[in-house]
């Protein structure tokens, strides 16, 4: 399967994008790496800047309709960044309204609020997006993976870079479910 993994060109949380990458591609699944500027992604670890990650695809220039899942790295700046973008923000919309599973952690559901997804939906987040989650019409949980299905697709979030071994566990059996591969 061919999975996006979508980041604005700066400020995904490094660990954020390479280890779901590690594990789709560990699991035998195709990761690409999705932006809304062709190039290279500008990672971070928390503020710092860390490496650069070669951009596969550009939104707008590729369709939801060509990948069956979607995951949303973190960090603080990157889903501001998306958020701000139209094309990313439909992009992300396309794979809910296909009925694909998407995966989200830390902040990424910032991404997921502007594309009017959360409402109806159980979620967990980095704890400072509670509020925003709940005035979109979601529901918060503080747990370290919650899987939804409380809408057309799965939705599998997590909180933190402690959370990843579970998240991934988490989104692949959901992205393997026989509904989705």
């Amino acid at each position: 399967m061919r999975i996006a993994f979508l980041t604005a060109p700066e400020g995904v949380e490094q660990v954020e994008l390479t280890e779901p990458w590690k594990a789709v591609s560990d699991a035998g699944h195709e990761p690409v790496l999705v932006s809304t500027r062709a190039g290279k992604v500008q990672a971070f670890e928390h503020l710092d800047k860390a490496d650069t990650f070669p951009v596969d695809e550009v939104v707008g220039e590729t369709s939801a309709d060509s990948f069956g899942a979607l995951v949303l790295p973190g960090g603080v700046a990157n889903p501001d960044f998306l958020r701000m973008n139209k094309k990313a923000v439909s992009f992300v919309r396309d794979f809910f309204e296909r009925g694909a599973p998407v995966a989200a952690i830390c902040h990424a559901p910032w991404t997921l609020i502007e594309a009017d997804v959360v409402r109806g939906r159980v979620l967990t987040s980095w704890p400072s997006l509670r509020t925003d989650i709940r005035n979109a019409g979601g529901t918060w949980v503080d747990e370290q993976v919650k899987i939804c299905d409380h809408g057309r697709n799965k939705l599998v979030t997590s909180r933190k870079p402690g959370d990843l071994k579970a998240f991934c566990e988490a989104f692949l059996d959901v992205f393997a479910a026989p509904e989705t591969a």
